[in-house]
């Protein structure tokens, strides 16, 4: 199974909609840089975030990496920076981000991109979930998007069942 790296975004949610338990369904391990871990961890993080991180499951693994600010773009925040990092030096089959500018600076250094809602997708395509549940469970939350992205996407979905 492929391996993953994930910024803060993806888990963070996966959390609040209780789907967390498909990412070690579609992947063996997923790899988060300890700045994540560090902002998954903040008091103003909601509490079942930060329960989670704390009894982290086995499938998730911490890493040290400290990417040099000057190799991205300043507009990055640093878990999005050691998340891209970590997954190059990992050559991790797939990197979790939701951040427009993230998602574009990772694809330009080649790195196969997929977010909050791909991993839904993908894990509704499994069958492990229902993708229309959980989209409504995510808009319960402050998650940002675009409403015609959700309808397209849960759309196609139906579509192919």
């Amino acid at each position: 199974m492929p391996v993953a790296v994930s910024d803060t975004g993806p888990l963070r949610y996966l959390v609040l909609i209780e789907a967390v338990d498909v990412l070690p369904r579609l992947f063996s391990r997923v790899l988060i840089p300890e700045v994540v871990a560090v902002e998954l961890s903040r008091p103003a993080t909601p509490l079942p975030v930060r329960q989670w991180l704390a009894t982290s499951p086995a499938w998730l693994e911490r890493h040290s990496v400290t990417p040099s600010a000057g190799e991205f773009p300043p507009r990055l925040g640093a878990g999005e920076r050691a998340a891209i990092g970590l997954a190059q030096a990992t050559r991790a089959s797939v990197l979790l981000l939701d951040d427009r500018a993230a998602i574009a600076e990772a694809r330009a250094r080649g790195l196969e991109v997929t977010g909050t809602l791909g991993v839904l997708v993908r894990a509704a395509q499994l069958g492990l979930i229902d993708l229309r549940s959980a989209f409504a469970r995510l808009k319960a939350t402050n998650f940002r998007y675009r409403p015609q992205l959700l309808d397209a996407l849960l759309a196609r979905h139906e579509q192919e069942q």
